[in-house]
This record gives structure tokens, C-alpha cells and sequence, in this order.
């Protein structure tokens, strides 16, 4: 039998089990970030891990532990399979363990500890920051419960279980079936690929011990208000009496400038004359203290902000911080790190992430089916990073699936609302799991009546929530403007290139659309970017591009796996401000057919040369309303059908004059050319999913004239839906 780890409460001592010392993976992957060489087994994670509730004294139970993995029916081993450092998952390279667990087998974690004298009437909570998926947890043989749920904290009250002296010890389970059940699990599959990633298994965030008074605070709930000059608490006490006094400070730097008291059971409000809001642009904290007349404190803070959903001068319905419209641009975020899966190396490298998305100039992130720590919610409350929140998804098949669903959605909320950087919540994605979602948006907008809904991101929207969320890839592209939401992009981009010597594996790379260099990913995503600057203009009120980071073998990210490489260029940063400013305003000079059918002349047998010149005859034609195509093709509004493989279109019309700034507006599927009076003035590769404006030159400006003009277009089919639609405009920068 091993010896037992013996390790002291603020030391965790232990050696890493080498790789390939254990049963590996199917496949081992040996990517990793410069933060892994970071990662001390005597010093994991050693920052306090709740800032929002934070006491002086905690005992970090980060390290090696010991560790079995067994049949899921099988009791406490015997024998230990050797050591685990704690918070990395089993499957993680810096669990030092790196092992498949699969749903008919239990992951055992054990390690001691020693407390010394402990003070009279002194509680002792010991705490986790997350555990995927069932745990349960005995100290000194005593079973202390179960919890469920793989993205919310739990604690338990270990007092009573403890010894008067000497060595304590710690026993926790983990049964976890990934795929195979229908919890909550986000992008976790046993067998990983594509948009799948490597299942987590067990302990992902930090536990740590605290010693609590016999009153004392369990929970904070602070809403701010920015319209009512005011911060209202609720407290919530354990082991407190009636009798109880709340007293709460309000500090900006380091001076008190609000402070309220109120007895146990009651709200507290703070007001403040003039608050300082917080913002992408300043993303001021003020500092809150909270203590018992019976004496105990904790630590914690508050920024100052209102979201909202609001018209704009033009009637548009606009997302709104602190009273002002506000274009919401940022990464879809998976979270994931090549080395540690769910967990990252280290507080630099989590801050990291962060810290690149603000400085390339995005302003928000749409954290994706994932759970992160509490840290990285507070490092991005600190940077003004805004949030959108995802659920993890599951399958939510049967009653069951569907009450731990609305169970671990309820924790989610309880346990992220004291964030200001979180301004959404979005309970379903892209159809998956999706069940009762009407109901979810009315359970968080009482839950939580400070934020906004995105009823489901993606496919099956159900006409409730604060906003219409559609995907397009690579897009972007737009829903229909509705009176009382807003409309959002909420996936878009995802241009794809490998870059050797970064990549998870080195052949099997994939991405939405793959590029060979940077210098060609760079000009496609200014090109995204040219387009969205229209949707704006039109009305669009968010995007999100995606992704953050490559994952495993998704290579879409603007970031390798790894994190040495930015993808994007630092001058990206003033592309990105052109979102914040006022839009381009188009003028239509011929309508396309997306709002109403336009007229065209139109043949699927090839004409005769000529055919694109004003003088042409095409009297023998059709003549049918646009657009023309299949019905299905993404994003088409087909109003005559065109199944063959090439099409010709011409269509008259008339200028007054001829503007100095034009574009194409274009729905293509497939290749195009387009011509102006016979001069070929674009040639449109590939397919589109929506409308793109396309900038004209000069040469095609000087082929235009006042009076009669003529649009032609040929376009060619050879796979998939099919579609076009062609108008031109002027476009008005500000």
C-alpha cells in the first residue's frame, strides 16, 4: 500500500506521477503554455478563490493528492493508484495523471491534514469551487452529503466530523458520465473531435478550508442601481440570532463613502450621491465591508452599472449600458487550455486571455457552454470585459435531465449575479437541449431582473427575451429588426489556420474556413469586419466572433491553443473602435429583392456574346422577381426558382447622377460576375450566407452615367443550395 500524503494544511506535499507512468490517454497530446513550467505542486493556485465573499483566514487545499480510479460501484479503494495534483482533471497533463475516466468507473481522490488547536466555538467549511459531476465527501469517515452538478460551488459544514487532534482526513468520489448522460456538459465527449473536446473528470477548481464564527455571512447578494444612486444588499446568515446587527461600508479608494446597517433577515441599502458607473471605458470597483455586531467580516465589492434594451433616436432597439447605446463586440470563449482542459495553469495565464481580448479592443465575451472560476469573473469585472453567460448544454432528455437542468441553471445564477462584467444570461444553444425555454427566460428574469435574456443563441428562437439571436458562419449577417428586442449576431467568423508546432495534433486541423497564412486570415477578417459596420447601420446592436483560442483541433481561434501566437495584427485595435462609432448609412440606387421582389429579365441558356452590354435585346428573356434560387439556401428569399446550373440576369435602371462612393449590395451562391453598362465591375468567389457590400472602384463609377444604365449578372452553381440577389447603393460615411 502507498504511503498516505501526510501533507500539512498550507503545504501540498507530493511528487507529480511522470507522464506515461499512468494508463494514458487513447491519444497524448503534449501541447502546452509557457504557464505549465508555472505550476508548483507545493503552491497550486494560490490566490484566495471567491473574491466577492473573501476572509483573511483560508487554508489553500490545492496539491498533490492521492487518487484511485475504480468501478463506479466499487467502495473506497485500498490501494491508491498514486498521486493527483488538485484542481487539474484527471484526464489534464498537469493532473500528472492524464487517464480516460469512463462512466461505469469512480474517480477517488484522498489526502490528511492537520489543524493544531483549534479555537472554542469555531466552524470549519470546507469548500469547492466546482467538481464534475456526483460527488460525495467523508472527513474522518464521516459522510458529509452529495452534491450534483458540475459548474457550481458547494461547501460543507466538517465541525462535527473532525478529530480534537491530530491528522484529518479528507475522502471524495466522483462519478461523472459525460456523453453518456443528459447533465449539464457543455463540449465534453469521450471521444473528442471536431467541435468536441476532451471530457473533465472531477475536481476542476480550487477547495480550500475556512474557519467561519458561529454567525457569520454565507452569502452576499448586492444589486446596483445606477438610476437609483443606490446598492442594495442582501445577507445571508448562518448560526446568527434574531438579535443580529448587519453593518455594511461602502469604500472608494480606501475611503468609506457610503454606510448602511440593518438587523439579520433584512435588505440593506447604500446610497451614493454621485456613483462613479462602471464601464468597458472605466471599469471602476468600489470596495464593500460587511461585518456582525458578534464580529464577523468578510470582504467584497461592487460595480455600479445598468443594462438595458432601448430604442435609439432612429426607433431601433439598441443594448444599453449605464443609459447609452453601446455595440456589443467580442470572442465566443471556450475557456479550455491544452495543458490543464477546464483549468488553467495558473491566475496569469486565466488573467491572460483577458487581458489580450481587451487590448486588441473587444468589449465583451460571450463565455461559451462553460463555467469559469470565480476569478475570472472578478479579472474581468477588473479589466471591463462585458459577459454574456452561457449554460452548459445537455441532452435534457426526460423529467429528470430536464429538473437538474433547471436545478444547475438556478445555481448558476445564484452563484455569478454579483458580477457587474455579467450583462446576459443565455440558457440554450443552438437548439441543444432545448425544452421549455419560455419558461427559463421568465425564471431569470425573476431570478435576476438586472440582466438581460437571450431566450436561445442560435436556431430556434421562441419570440421571448431581450433579444432575436441568429448564427452565420463566416457571415456575418443579421436577423429582422423587431419592435421590442434586439438583434444580435450571436456566432459568427470562424476562419481557421494552423500554425505548426502550435497545434494540438498535426494533421486534422479544422475550421469553418481554412486559410493557409496570416497575411490572408488577416485581409478575410478586416473584410468581416467592413461588412458588420453595415449591420450596424442596419440595426445590428451585437456580434461575437468566434473563437478566443484554437481548441484541440478547432484552429479558428485568433489565438493558437497554446497562447504564443496572436493571430491578429495590434493595429486591429482601430478596425475595432470603427464599431463603436457612428455606422455608414447606405442609399439605394438599385433595390435589391430582399425586402420586396424586384424585376429582372433572366435566361438559363447560355446567350450570345454581348449579352451584358446596354444594347443587348433581351426581349426574348423571362422576366420573374428576384431573388432567384432554391428554397433553403441560408439566408435566400426566393422568389423564383433556378435550379440549373448557370443563370444571366440584366435589369435597367435610371440615375439622376452618379455618387462618388459605391458598392455592391450581393447574395451569392456560388462564383458571380456582375457588370455595369458591359463592364465587368466584380467577381464574386465562393457563396455567401447573406447580404455583403461590396466596394466598386473608380472604373466602375466612370461606366455609369446619368439616365439609363444597365445591371448584369452571371452566376454559377456547382454544389449545395443556391442563390442570388443583386442591388447597388451609395454609401454616406459619417
Amino acid at each position: 500500500m502507498q504511503k498516505p500524503l501526510g501533507l500539512s494544511l498550507l503545504l501540498a506535499l507530493g511528487v507529480v506521477a511522470p507522464l506515461g507512468a499512468q494508463q494514458a490517454l487513447s491519444t497524448t497530446p503534449t501541447l502546452r503554455t509557457r504557464w505549465a513550467a508555472d505550476v508548483d505542486p507545493e503552491n497550486v493556485l494560490p490566490a484566495y478563490p471567491r473574491p466577492h465573499l473573501q476572509r483573511e483566514r483560508w487554508i489553500n487545499l490545492n496539491g498533490a493528492w492521492e487518487y484511485a480510479i475504480t468501478d463506479s460501484a466499487g467502495a473506497l479503494p485500498a490501494v491508491f493508484d498514486g498521486s493527483v495534483i488538485v484542481p487539474f482533471p484527471i484526464e489534464s497533463q498537469l493532473s500528472g495523471v492524464q487517464r480516460t475516466v469512463t462512466p461505469d468507473q469512480r474517480v477517488w481522490y484522498r489526502r490528511t491534514f492537520d489543524l493544531g488547536t483549534r479555537a472554542v466555538g469555531e466552524r470549519w467549511l470546507l469548500n469547492f469551487g466546482a467538481v464534475d459531476w456526483e460527488t460525495r465527501v467523508w472527513v474522518n469517515g464521516h459522510e458529509l452529503g452529495t452534491h450534483r452538478g458540475g459548474y457550481d460551488p458547494f461547501s460543507f459544514d466538517v465541525t462535527d466530523a473532525l478529530r480534537d487532534s491530530g491528522p484529518q482526513e479528507i475522502v471524495v468520489a466522483v462519478w461523472d458520465p459525460t456523453d453518456q448522460g443528459q447533465q449539464p456538459r457543455g463540449k465534453q465527449v469521450l471521444d473528442p473531435h471536431g467541435i468536441w473536446y476532451t471530457a473533465v473528470t472531477g475536481i476542476w477548481q480550487t477547495v480550500w478550508l475556512e474557519p467561519v464564527r458561529l454567525a457569520y455571512v454565507k452569502d452576499l447578494h448586492v444589486v446596483p442601481s445606477l438610476a437609483e444612486r443606490a446598492v442594495t444588499l442582501n445577507v445571508t446568515l448562518e448560526g446568527a440570532s434574531d438579535r443580529e446587527i448587519v453593518t455594511a461600508n461602502m469604500l472608494a479608494d480606501g475611503m468609506v463613502v457610503s454606510t448602511a446597517r440593518a438587523p439579520a433577515g433584512r435588505r440593506i441599502v447604500l446610497s451614493v450621491a454621485d456613483p462613479r458607473a462602471w464601464s468597458p471605458d472605466d471599469p471602476f470597483l468600489y470596495d464593500l465591508e460587511v461585518s456582525l455586531a458578534s464580529g464577523d467580516t468578510v470582504r467584497s465589492y461592487v460595480g455600479v452599472r445598468d443594462v438595458a434594451v432601448r430604442e435609439d433616436p432612429t426607433g431601433t432597439m439598441r443594448l444599453t449600458l449605464n443609459g447609452r447605446p453601446l455595440f456589443h463586440y467580442g470572442l465566443l470563449d471556450q475557456g479550455w487550455w491544452p495543458d490543464g482542459l477546464y483549468t488553467a495553469p495558473t491566475d496569469e495565464a486565466l488573467r491572460y486571455d483577458l487581458e489580450v481580448t481587451t487590448r486588441l479592443g473587444f468589449n465583451m465575451i460571450r463565455k461559451h457552454v462553460k463555467v469559469e472560476p470565480e476569478r475570472w469573473y472578478y479579472l474581468a469585472d477588473s479589466l471591463g470585459m462585458l459577459v454574456w453567460q452561457d449554460m452548459p448544454s445537455g441532452d435534457n432528455e426526460g423529467a429528470e435531465a430536464q429538473a437538474q437542468f433547471a436545478h444547475e441553471l438556478r445555481a448558476l445564477v445564484a452563484a455569478r449575479r454579483h458580477h457587474p462584467s455579467v450583462v446576459m444570461w443565455v440558457p440554450i444553444n443552438e437548439g441543444w437541449g432545448q425544452h421549455d425555454t419560455r419558461r427559463y427566460v421568465a425564471e431569470l428574469e425573476r431570478l435576476d431582473p438586472t440582466r438581460l435574456v437571450n431566450n436561445a443563441s442560435g436556431w430556434t428562437d421562441t419570440g421571448v427575451g431581450d433579444v432575436l439571436d441568429v448564427h452565420r458562419y463566416p457571415g456575418p449577417g443579421m436577423p429582422p429588426l423587431e419592435p421590442d428586442r434586439a438583434a444580435v449576431l450571436g456566432e459568427f467568423g470562424g476562419l481557421g489556420l494552423p500554425l505548426a508546432g502550435h497545434t494540438w495534433v498535426d494533421e486534422g486541423n479544422w475550421g469553418y474556413r481554412g486559410f493557409e497564412s496570416l497575411d490572408d486570415l488577416r485581409a478575410a477578417y478586416r473584410a468581416l469586419l467592413y461588412q458588420l459596420r453595415f449591420l450596424i447601420g442596419e440595426g445590428l446592436a451585437a456580434a461575437v466572433y468566434t473563437q478566443t483560442t484554437d481548441v484541440e483541433v478547432e484552429v479558428n481561434g485568433i489565438m493558437t491553443y497554446d497562447r504564443e501566437v496572436v493571430k491578429l495584427p495590434d493595429d486591429i485595435v482601430a478596425d475595432h473602435r470603427r464599431l463603436f462609432g457612428a455606422p455608414p448609412l447606405t442609399r439605394p440606387l438599385v433595390p435589391t429583392s430582399r425586402e420586396e421582389g424586384q424585376r429582372w429579365r433572366y435566361t438559363e441558356a447560355r446567350p450570345p456574346d454581348g449579352w451584358e452590354l446596354p444594347t443587348f435585346d433581351d426581349a426574348g428573356w423571362a422576366s420573374g422577381p428576384g431573388g432567384f434560387g432554391t428554397q433553403g439556401t441560408p439566408g435566400a428569399r426566393v422568389r423564383t426558382e433556378w435550379r440549373s446550373s448557370d443563370l444571366w440576369l440584366r435589369r435597367s435602371f435610371t440615375l439622376r447622377d452618379v455618387p462618388a462612393n459605391l458598392h455592391l449590395r450581393v447574395h451569392h451562391d456560388e462564383d458571380a460576375e456582375v457588370y455595369l453598362n458591359g463592364v465587368r465591375v466584380a467577381d464574386l468567389a465562393g457563396y455567401t450566407t447573406g447580404y455583403l457590400m461590396v466596394p466598386l472602384d473608380d472604373a466602375a463609377r466612370a461606366a455609369l452615367a446619368a439616365g439609363t444604365n444597365v445591371l448584369a449578372v452571371h452566376v454559377q452553381q456547382t454544389d449545395g443550395g443556391q442563390y442570388i440577389d443583386v442591388g447597388l447603393v451609395e454609401v454616406l460615411e459619417p
